[in-house]
């Protein structure tokens, strides 16, 4: 074969290994992505084993996010209601459990959730708590009470000086106007006289098996993120 021929040739033949590689490549590495992609998602409702240890750590992760989720609202609450009205606006809404937004979230969870102390305004909240739970703040109690049962309880601190004003010192914090309307809707209030930084009660929540379970599985959950593209102009 004549060697300009043979050389042309062998240039066609190079020239299409060339494209067919960059090809492959191209396809090859959007195959990748989206294997990862679907590989993820195939986890996401992948049927997995929950171990009884994860069980009593999703109680935790849900108490807390639960009860935070309270307390922030009601931090919001009494400053919003106690600048328009005072105590007088105040008082009905300190009932965080009652809250739209934690019902909701109670409701998600399967749980149900209320506070008690041992010197409570109102007497159906009263509940004996040992003094090893309460301290420090960071302490929460966790057990499974039965098969689909689960119990979780953390201490509930006055960090708050809007708090005083309806349980902190009468006369001091509380005015005797405020106490009045106070003893009017508790005859039997007990939680006045508290300081700055007291535990004055305990969060306790009742958790159903199924709600603590889907909760562990979406903490747990694999998420797949999408790359924006790169702007171009």
């Amino acid at each position: 074969m004549p060697l300009p021929v043979k050389n042309l040739l062998h240039k066609i033949a190079l020239s299409a290994v060339v494209l067919s590689f960059a090809a492959c490549s191209s396809d090859q590495v959007e195959h990748l992505k989206d294997s990862k992609r679907i590989g993820i998602e195939t986890a996401n409702w992948e049927v997995k084993r929950i171990m009884p240890k994860d069980l009593l750590n999703a109680t935790r992760w849900a108490g807390d996010s639960l009860t935070a989720t309270a307390d922030s609202l009601l931090r919001r609450t009494l400053a919003r209601e106690l600048t328009a009205g005072g105590v007088t606006r105040a008082l009905p809404f300190c009932k965080p459990e009652t809250y739209r937004a934690v019902d909701s979230l109670a409701g998600v969870l399967k749980a149900t959730a209320h506070r008690v102390s041992e010197r409570p305004r109102n007497p159906a909240a009263k509940a004996p708590l040992l003094a090893e739970q309460m301290q420090p703040d960071t302490l929460r109690t966790i057990q499974r009470l039965s098969q689909e049962v689960f119990f979780y309880q953390r201490p509930v601190v006055l960090n708050n000086r809007l708090c005083l004003r309806c349980h902190g010192e009468i006369g001091k914090e509380i005015s005797a106007v405020d106490y009045a309307l106070i003893k009017k809707q508790y005859p039997q209030d007990q939680a006045t006289g508290y300081r700055l930084g007291q535990t004055m009660g305990a969060w306790q929540l009742s958790l159903q098996r199924p709600g603590v379970a889907e909760f562990w599985t979406m903490k747990t959950r694999k998420k797949w993120k999408e790359h924006k593209l790169p702007k171009l102009f």
